[in-house]
């Protein structure tokens, strides 16, 4: 997540030991100044009151994020009302790494263009009451052909791009309806995330608050510095690549936006507007096959995907 115009929270990973009933400080490691706090051998040194302050309020951070997930679990909702969920569909970008004459996502994927493959993924889930499609008007009609063949009670909304994501997720969360539930904002360019997941994802939303589709990161992850010197090898196990859907109480994003203008954030995806809040986010598993179309070589690696999914979908049944 970036956050612009504003200095981060101080993170600091400490090591100690106990010794003659003091807590002994071995090293510390800070994401902030070097005047923010400093490296001590074992022998009595005690950690600057910056540090201990940063530490302890760190701490206390985890452990409302806890408490509030815990208490959302214990009444996580197991289905959402038919008609319940708004989804903002992002389809205003311009797609330039793909090097085509149109965007990405208006282009064919086995002779039907890409962002309207999750269009009718979410039309026929009826828990989608409406879908707010934010796109530029020039490009309207390619949606437009779809809807005959989907369901007649789901509402289309359309809604302007911005100059950035985030513009065109608060475009298309202004139209999103009063009453909604959960808004699910997605990016057109996935156009193989599944209805199974998508409500998974929903349900999370609805639970906790927030939620985003995502995978465990299959390579090695380094920190590396300005001149490509390793830092530290990162910890796989807790490292998730982030799709969409992004689930979230509309109220909830609405307040993200406030803070975000107010103090004129940057933020990369949607959840990291909650995260800027302190609040809890939730990782809800997801599939390796909702890859974002971004260049050729994911092109072809969508086909074989698609391919894959309707070949499967040809299998009988087992009784």
């Amino acid at each position: 997540m970036m956050l612009k115009g504003q200095t981060p929270a101080s993170r600091c990973a400490v090591q100690s030991r106990k010794q003659s009933g003091q807590t002994l400080v071995s090293s510390v490691r800070c994401s902030t100044s070097a005047s923010s706090c400093f490296i001590a051998p074992f022998g009595g040194s005690r950690l600057s009151s910056s540090v201990t302050q940063n530490v302890q309020l760190a701490s206390r951070a985890r452990q409302v994020r806890s408490a509030l997930v815990v208490n959302a679990s214990t009444t996580a909702p197991t289905k959402l009302d038919n008609g319940s969920v708004s989804v903002v569909l992002l389809a205003g970008g311009v797609g330039k790494r793909m090097g085509a004459a149109i965007p990405k996502q208006y282009l064919e994927l086995r002779g039907q263009p890409i962002a309207t493959y999750s269009l009718e993924t979410f039309a026929h889930m009826p828990e989608v009451g409406e879908i707010v499609i934010v796109c530029d008007p020039s490009w309207r009609d390619v949606f437009e052909k779809r809807f005959p063949g989907l369901p007649d009670h789901l509402k289309f909304k359309w809604a302007l791009p911005g100059a950035e994501r985030q513009d065109s997720v608060f475009n298309g969360l202004q139209q999103v309806d009063a009453g909604a539930a959960i808004v699910a904002v997605h990016d057109s360019a996935r156009p193989l995330v599944t209805a199974a997941d998508a409500l998974r994802c929903m349900l999370d939303g609805a639970s906790i608050g927030a939620a985003v589709l995502g995978v465990q990161v299959k390579p090695t992850i380094k920190e590396v510095d300005k001149s490509g010197m390793v830092i530290q090898t990162l910890q796989r196990s807790k490292l998730w690549e982030v799709q969409t859907p992004q689930c979230i109480r509309p109220a909830l994003l609405k307040e993200g936006f406030d803070l975000v203008k107010r103090n004129n954030l940057e933020v990369t995806d949607d959840v990291s507007i909650i995260e800027a809040m302190g609040k809890p986010v939730k990782i809800t598993p997801g599939a390796y096959t909702n890859i974002k179309v971004t260049t050729p070589d994911d092109m072809a690696v969508a086909e074989k995907f698609l391919d894959e999914h309707k070949a499967a979908a040809k299998q009988p049944v087992a009784a």
